[in-house]
């Protein structure tokens, strides 16, 4: 696999790179950590990743032989001397993932931050004296920038409870509280397409339901609450969506299996009910093939005369794609931009 452009414009600075025990946080899945074990082959790597994806990615490119680590935060205890940490999507994830860094970094670390122009990196400069005591462009190309920055100014002890928002949604008289963490799709209110899901969400009784692309556990929560009859699973490629919608389920009073999952990779079973606001961006590009890719292939994963159910874009052509994978498809209702379809498994397969 061939280098981003973030991480070309990492190694058009190698310098900067050399470390006994570097830390690589949210990296893209290329082959930097490989580039990186070439410069210091002594060194002790680790990689943290939030996205379970890049996470089996970087678990394959580091063979086992290096940390390589998944969840909503970090919380090793060892002393890094070069942090190198992709620009999140998300504005309020920066100051989240700073504020996790802390325990780690000395008055010697280094810390790299490297983004994508139309991602937001530009902005960190105006964050100095905010989050850190010091910033440094260091290099840009491809469309990227370089960025040294300060140790982080935040002397509080991390704690994960500490970043949770709340709020809470009403729909057809059944009220939920929802609890979501920095990078979080829809962190501080519902968004506009799961209303209309669950505003016209079809009757669902009894069975397995799974809630693919769960986000912080709303579509779940709503329905363990008007259906106790129904099983519910949830999955996520976050770790910062599973651990919001595990939050987000204790405060409903409700049980689920949460798990993560790389699209389809680790889905195992058969469930009667599948039930998905499914992304379609990816970062600030539009993204359909992991949506895509969903839909082709997650009629495998549900039993005879089951049922999917999303809501997507109106303008997304979702509908030819599953009426190759289902039996029947209609599209149960259209309003404020959005579509849900629904979609019946065959009982001959």
């Amino acid at each position: 696999m061939s280098l981003t452009n973030i991480s070309q414009l990492l190694m058009r600075n190698q310098d900067l790179l050399i470390a006994t025990q570097p830390l690589l946080v949210n990296m893209p899945d290329d082959n930097f950590a490989r580039e990186l074990l070439r410069i210091n082959p002594m060194c002790d790597l680790t990689v943290f990743d939030n996205n379970y994806a890049n996470h089996l990615a970087h678990q394959k490119a580091t063979k086992d032989k290096h940390t390589t680590m998944f969840d909503a935060y970090y919380h090793n205890t060892i002393k890094h001397d070069l942090i190198v940490i992709y620009f999140p999507k998300s504005k309020k994830e920066l100051p989240f993932t700073l504020a996790m860094l802390n325990h780690v970094c000395t008055d010697n670390t280094r810390i790299l931050i490297v983004g994508e122009n139309n991602g937001g990196i530009k902005s960190l400069a105006s964050l100095e004296n905010k989050l850190f005591n010091y910033c440094e462009k260091i290099d840009s190309a491809r469309h990227c920038v370089l960025f040294e920055i300060g140790i982080p100014l935040q002397q509080k002890v991390f704690n994960i409870e500490d970043w949770f928002e709340y709020y809470t949604v009403e729909i057809n008289q059944c009220a939920i509280q929802v609890a979501s963490l920095p990078g979080v799709f829809s962190q501080a209110k519902l968004d506009v397409g799961t209303r209309v899901l669950l505003e016209n969400l079809p009757n669902v009784q009894k069975g397995e339901l799974l809630d693919f692309g769960c986000g912080a556990g709303v579509i779940a929560a709503f329905i363990g609450k008007n259906s106790a009859s129904v099983t519910l699973s949830l999955t996520d490629v976050s770790a910062l969506a599973l651990m919001s919608a595990e939050k987000t389920l204790t405060l409903n009073n409700l049980v689920a299996t949460i798990f993560p999952t790389d699209s389809l990779s680790n889905i195992k079973k058969q469930y009667q009910h599948v039930i998905s606001n499914p992304p379609f961006h990816q970062g600030i590009k539009t993204h359909y093939l992991a949506t895509e890719d969903f839909l082709k292939g997650i009629s495998k994963h549900i039993i005879d005369n089951g049922s999917l159910t999303i809501v997507a874009n109106s303008f997304l052509q979702y509908q030819p794609i599953m009426e190759k994978a289902f039996a029947k498809v209609s599209k149960l209702k259209q309003e404020k931009g959005f579509s849900i379809y629904h979609s019946i498994t065959s009982n001959k397969r």
